[in-house]
């Protein structure tokens, strides 16, 4: 008998109601996470995946609304059902989220240590004293050298590095069943991104607890997950092993994204990169949404949306190229870089 996911998500919609119009920003993503599980959530700026992460805590705030229809269960609850006090007891108890700008999501007036404080005191009740010798701990957890005295410190003391280090302890107070860690290395120096992947390992093969990696990066997800969703457009695009999808990528932007990493040895003048950019989310494209960037797209991708199609085993890919192989032989300049070329 397979087990229940820690995390299901089915046919979720986020839209935003503005003056512009209704933004499709999440329509139709469904997946799950298992107990113990680091899944990689990838795809370029705009196609969804931040949006996805708050839906998940319910976090989404108006004009944004889940839309009917969508499901998010954790641990057996339905998290759309809950009222709004239920749902609190599970953010940071249960879930919890890294966010990606430690110096924002820090309240700039309180001590580190204070900050940290305040959550087994709201959750758990515990004095003044315990609380604080927690935080202390945590940030010794963490890394953070010379806890005692840094718990003291401002935000704007400490460096990017340690501010992340701070935000990871703030999440794992609870020992959470599930970490949301949303683009957790973006603006450090490559040394300092290792060091935080490194953390978050250590800290999960200690607590068992489960990871969703949001990321641009696909360098990220090779080196701290076991499994990859690749998002483009509101959509899941293709999801696989980690393995599988760096050995064998099927979908044409996962290829992109794969050919426009840097590669150490290597003597490219430029990064390839893939023509166009991610749609608005308030009119996305008919047929397939990456059909004008793609360098295989034919008439069917022009008006037929794909399915996500069954590539192997746990290996899913939403295009028509499962059924079509042979329009590999003949790739083209997509539209994109047609236009963009005045042509």
């Amino acid at each position: 008998m397979t087990p229940r996911p820690l995390l299901s998500v089915q046919e979720l919609r986020t839209y935003f109601r503005t003056s512009a119009g209704v933004a499709r920003a999440v329509d139709g993503v469904s997946f799950s996470i298992a107990a113990n599980e680091s899944v990689g959530v990838v795809g370029e700026s705009g196609c969804g995946k931040s949006v996805t992460s708050l839906s998940l805590l319910r976090l989404i705030q108006r004009p944004g609304t889940i839309e009917p229809g969508s499901k998010i269960e954790f641990e057996g609850t339905d998290l759309l059902s809950l009222d709004d006090e239920s749902m609190r007891k599970i953010r940071g108890n249960r879930i919890a989220m890294i966010f990606q700008e430690p110096m924002t999501a820090l309240n700039p007036v309180f001590t580190v240590g204070a900050q940290l404080a305040e959550v087994p005191r709201v959750h758990e009740s515990l004095s003044r004293r315990d609380a604080w010798a927690r935080a202390v701990e945590m940030l010794g957890t963490v890394g953070i050298p010379d806890p005692a005295e840094r718990a003291h410190a401002y935000p704007h003391q400490l460096s990017g590095g340690m501010r992340q280090r701070v935000m990871i302890g703030m999440a794992l107070m609870l020992s959470p069943a599930l970490l949301i860690a949303d683009e957790p290395t973006t603006a450090l120096d490559v040394t300092i991104q290792a060091q935080i992947l490194e953390l978050l390992a250590e800290l999960r093969a200690r607590t068992s607890m489960s990871v969703l990696l949001i990321t641009h990066d696909l360098g990220v997800v090779a080196e701290s997950t076991s499994r990859v969703i690749v998002m483009y457009a509101g959509e899941i695009v293709e999801q696989a092993g980690v393995r599988e999808l760096f050995a064998k990528p099927h979908h044409p932007y996962t290829e992109g994204l794969m050919a426009a990493m840097p590669r150490a040895g290597t003597k490219r003048e430029r990064l390839t990169v893939i023509p166009g950019a991610v749609p608005s989310p308030y009119e996305w494209p008919g047929g397939c949404r990456f059909h004008e960037r793609c360098p295989y797209a034919w008439e069917r991708c022009e008006r037929e949306h794909p399915p996500l199609y069954e590539i192997g085993a746990g290996h899913v890919s939403r295009c028509h190229l499962a059924v079509e192989p042979e329009r590999r032989a003949t790739p083209h300049l997509p539209l994109a870089a047609r236009a963009g070329a005045g042509a």
